[in-house]
Order: C-alpha cells, then structure tokens, then sequence
C-alpha cells in the first residue's frame, strides 16, 4: 500500500514491491496473478483499513453535524504531517488510472462514491436531529465535501500543517450552518 501510495501504480515496479514485501518475485506471482492484481489486494486493504478509522473517528454519539465535523477531522488528520506527504492510494489512483485504466478507474469511482454517500448520509443525520439545517441540499453539500477532502489529500502532500487543513473544515462547516 505505502509504494503504491507513495509512487502511483505505473511509477511501481515488480522489484519495489519484492523489495517493500521481502518476498521473492516468484512468491508474489505465486500468490498474485499480476500487477495488477497486488495493486487492488493493496487498494481493498487500503479501503478497509480507512473505512474502520473513519468509523471510530466518527463515533456513535453526538449530533450529525458533530458526527460530520468528526469525518472532516479524520481527513484533516490524513492530510498533514507524514501521512499527508504519503499521500492517499484512492486520490493518486483516481488521477493516474482514469484516462488509461477505464476498469480500474470505475473500481476506484465506486470507492468514492463510497466515501461520498456516508458523508450525505451524515448530513442526512444532522438535517434530523436539526444540526444542519433542512435548506441544505444533501446531495450537492456531499459532492462538494467530497470534493474538499480530496483536495486536501493531494494539498496533503505538500506538506501542510494541520492548523491549515482545519481552517478549510471549519469554513466548509460554517457554509452548512
């Protein structure tokens, strides 16, 4: 997961990956098909490993608009620091492979929109329990959060501190209130 987030798919020889995993080449082909396959055991390893934070992050109590803010943290947190310059396996995998990997690119499309639905439903939440205002277009505040977070991934490689990335939470949160 780290050589693929760190180099893109195309930017991953065979050899980083022997040399990341200490297995032979022999023992990848062995166990994986191709690259191809090792990139998505990698990516479905990623998503869950993520999707289980994103679920402690949240939590089960509080508000849907506190529940959201707790989302939006993860991502701030994900964003900075060496994780941040790490970078994210879903945003570099969506900019590299959708032109030339329409297969992989629709896979990658599925876990954003994922990502997407959990934060309307967050905002669905808070619209009940009156934490976000019913005016709020579910659909089109989740697509632009969405938006948001993405861009602080690949903002996130830079090397922005997480006063920064919090910032722009909290301005995206002041626009659903």
């Amino acid at each position: 997961m780290r050589v693929f987030s760190e180099r893109g798919y195309h930017g991953t020889s065979i050899a980083d990956l022997t040399q990341a995993t200490r297995l032979a080449q022999g023992s990848l082909y062995k166990a994986f098909k191709d690259k191809q396959a090792i990139f998505l055991a990698s990516f479905d390893h990623y998503r869950a490993q993520r999707v289980e934070k994103m679920r402690q992050a949240i939590g089960q109590g509080g508000s849907g608009l506190q529940r959201l803010r707790n989302a939006l943290g993860f991502y701030v947190e994900s964003s900075q620091g060496a994780q941040g310059r790490q970078g994210c396996l879903v945003v570099g995998s969506a900019a590299e492979l959708s032109t030339f990997e329409p297969d992989m690119a629709r896979y990658i499309a599925s876990a954003l929109e994922l990502n997407e639905a959990l934060l309307a439903d967050l905002i669905r939440q808070g619209q009940e329990d009156g934490s976000i205002p019913l005016h709020v277009d579910r659909e089109a505040s989740a697509r632009m959060l969405m938006c948001l977070v993405q861009g602080m991934r690949v903002i996130g490689k830079t090397g922005r501190s997480r006063t920064a990335m919090q910032s722009v939470v909290d301005t995206a949160l002041n626009a659903l209130t």
